[in-house]
């Protein structure tokens, strides 16, 4: 029994090492970058890629766009500027499903338009003095979530089982109660992530959390964070989740942006327990961070308005490639990435 056993211990190693090799990282060393959109009047938070590739946008003076090409030339569109009576919604969050694009704004009131087959319409409206909408989300082309400021007592939670027809917002009797001073930030348009059925939302301000449901919004638990917390513009601002296990989230404070002492957080369990990283190393305030996909994990980028970092081990440690300032991202493939920020649209291709 012992050479038998011996054998398959070598097998082992040797299929394990293989395997290692196979999910080797890269080694990002700069990106180049390609300014899509220049005007100095654009605020962009919200990006979101559709099932050709092609990029959409919102910005903060209601104005909805896409990319195109033209002759093997990506150009970016203004389609139309969207207004409710005389209000010109700021929109900070967008969603696209196989059969539609949705749009919503912050502030009183909270607008949320569905566009399909060139029709557009509001279906869903919140005139409540503390109404604040940061981000937004679809587990499906029928089920979708968005996420904002408490109004009652708890985080604001309004989901769609219908394609977004019709939206209804949860009972803070169904949520974890929110602790004194805890919201969330418009920041990137990054504060859901969804893995499956799996969704997990990123709080922050005076306490940073995260709310995580299993079963697509229908029941939530809520799990402490150690990231730096305890005034109006600390937490996390963004979070993403590469597996059902495998997450990290960024943030710090904006007022403080080279602060890097307890901002990044990285999680193996789902959510359920939060370790910080980097800690005094790497990138301070980040608006927004994603893995790179197909990467096993390993890679992630975190973009900010002081600049584009890189890490190849799960957040372990990071290398700055880019002071290009930046609000939020969103990957096309291993090496292509969409960024927005003031005044740009750009697309970013990763170089090793």
């Amino acid at each position: 029994m012992k050479p038998c056993l011996f054998l398959l211990f070598i097998t082992l190693v040797i299929f394990s090492c293989g395997k290692k090799l196979v999910v080797n990282p890269k080694i990002i060393s700069k990106v180049e970058i390609k300014h899509l959109i220049e005007d100095s009047l654009l605020n962009i938070r919200a990006i979101a890629l559709d099932e050709k590739g092609h990029l959409n946008f919102a910005t903060s003076n209601g104005e909805i766009g896409s990319s195109f090409f033209d002759s093997k030339r990506e150009i970016m569109s203004f389609n139309f500027q969207l207004k409710h009576d005389s209000i010109i919604p700021n929109f900070r969050s967008i969603a696209i499903t196989n059969k539609a694009g949705f749009v919503l704004s912050i502030e009183s009131p909270a607008l949320l338009y569905k566009i399909d087959n060139d029709s557009i319409r509001l279906v869903y409206q919140e005139n409540h003095s503390k109404a604040f909408y940061d981000s937004m989300d679809f587990w499906n082309d029928k089920e979708g979530i968005a996420i904002g400021d408490p109004t009652d007592g708890c985080i604001s939670i309004i989901i769609t089982r219908d394609g977004g027809e019709s939206w209804t917002k949860l009972s803070c009797n169904n949520l974890p109660k929110a602790k004194a001073g805890e919201a969330a930030f418009a920041a990137s348009d990054t504060n859901i992530a969804i893995v499956g059925d799996h969704t997990w939302v990123a709080t922050g301000g005076k306490a940073s959390r995260v709310l995580y449901s299993p079963d697509k919004g229908k029941t939530w638990q809520v799990f402490d964070t150690p990231i730096v917390q305890g005034l109006e513009t600390t937490g996390i601002y963004s979070i993403d989740f590469y597996d059902a296990l495998n997450g990290f989230a960024i943030g710090g404070d904006y007022t403080k942006p080279d602060d890097n002492t307890a901002n990044k957080i990285r999680t193996s369990d789902g959510g359920k327990t939060w370790q910080l990283v980097a800690t005094n190393k790497g990138p301070g305030y980040r608006s927004c961070v994603q893995y790179v996909p197909n990467r096993k994990g390993q890679e992630l980028v975190a973009i900010g308005f002081n600049g584009i970092d890189y890490s190849n081990d799960a957040g372990t440690s990071w290398k700055h490639i880019s002071d290009e300032p930046y609000y939020t991202l969103r990957f096309l493939n291993d090496s292509i990435a969409y960024a927005a920020g003031a005044g740009r649209i750009s697309k970013l291709t990763y170089k090793e």
